[in-house]
């Protein structure tokens, strides 16, 4: 049974016609010097939280008053297939656009509808020195933020003061995602990137985050003047930020994987060894005490995708 719809998707095709000569991509200069900074929405089609904060901004006529800002839909193929009554699976069309940011990958003779698009986004993201990835989970799920495999992101999200639960992971062993990209994967270069999940897909609460979100970081940049970034926050910002330190995916060998324990994000299971998933006749088990669950699910899961990753806190 599928989650309730409770978000509407916009209509975005009225920001088709961008000014950066790629349907869907709008470049602002504000003619003062400041950072480029990346803002992307729908890197997969059926997270409709981010499209509906990044067609709000667009609607407000926003102008950065430093530097450059890039408002960019991603996957609007998938998107365009997006239905309430089956949701699901629209995430792509032909593969998941946020596993082919390599350059062996995007420079190979392969071709879909997910790297066709990428291949048009690819200057615009590796012109970013600063980039947010608006996403949502496909189970129900406390909203977080994953800071790809470098400290200097989390450190990032700390300054912007939310969500609650930061994520350090391990990358995905199906492909290189945008966040990690250049100089956003080198620990020493300048260049930031995060990637919110906003919380379950159509959750109507994930739509108050992707826009809190969306105006945290503009004023976090200096794109945003902080009386605007005050006007057009939602929600309260938590009183701690934890962080989750992932260790090891959970990556499924066969079709027949299926997990041993209730699937809720951020669960914690108390002891290792504790059976969590059986792939055939391969069980995992939790590697030590207290392991978190980090964004658990099964429906679009294939042989050699990440069924959950494993992680503790370690604040």
């Amino acid at each position: 049974m599928n989650p309730p719809v409770e978000l509407s998707a916009p209509d975005i095709t009225r920001w088709r016609a961008g000014n950066a000569g790629v349907d869907y991509v709008h470049r602002f200069e504000s003619g003062q010097p400041g950072p480029v900074v990346m803002v992307q929405a729908l890197t997969h089609g059926n997270e409709i939280c981010g499209a509906i904060a990044l067609d709000w901004l667009l609607a407000q006529g926003f102008r950065p008053r430093r530097g450059t800002l890039v408002c960019a839909f991603a996957n609007v193929e998938a998107y365009a297939r997006f239905d309430p009554a089956n949701p699901f699976p629209s995430r792509c069309v032909d593969e998941d656009l946020n596993r082919v940011w390599a350059d062996e990958t995007l420079d190979s003779e392969r071709d879909s509808v997910e790297l066709r698009r990428a291949r048009e986004l690819v200057p615009f993201v590796d012109e970013a020195e600063l980039l947010l990835d608006i996403h949502s989970m496909s189970e129900p799920c406390a909203p977080l933020m994953v800071c790809g495999t470098q400290d200097k992101h989390a450190s990032y999200a700390r300054a912007l003061g939310m969500p609650a639960v930061l994520l350090i992971d391990t990358g995905h062993p199906a492909g290189l995602r945008m966040v990690e990209r250049g100089g956003f994967g080198d620990p020493v270069s300048p260049r930031r990137a995060l990637l919110i999940e906003c919380g379950q897909h159509w959750e109507r609460a994930a739509a108050d985050v992707a826009v809190d979100a969306l105006v945290r970081f503009l004023g976090l940049t200096g794109l945003a003047e902080d009386a605007w970034v005050q006007a057009n926050t939602r929600l309260p910002l938590p009183e701690r930020q934890r962080l989750v330190r992932v260790t090891e995916p959970v990556v499924a060998r066969s079709a027949d994987f299926r997990f041993l324990v209730p699937t809720e994000g951020l669960s914690v299971i108390p002891k290792a060894g504790t059976p969590i998933a059986q792939d055939g006749e391969l069980v995992f088990t939790t590697p030590y005490d207290d392991t978190v669950l980090v964004m658990p699910g099964t429906r679009n899961l294939k042989p050699g995708g990440t069924a959950v990753r494993l992680g503790r806190y370690v604040d």
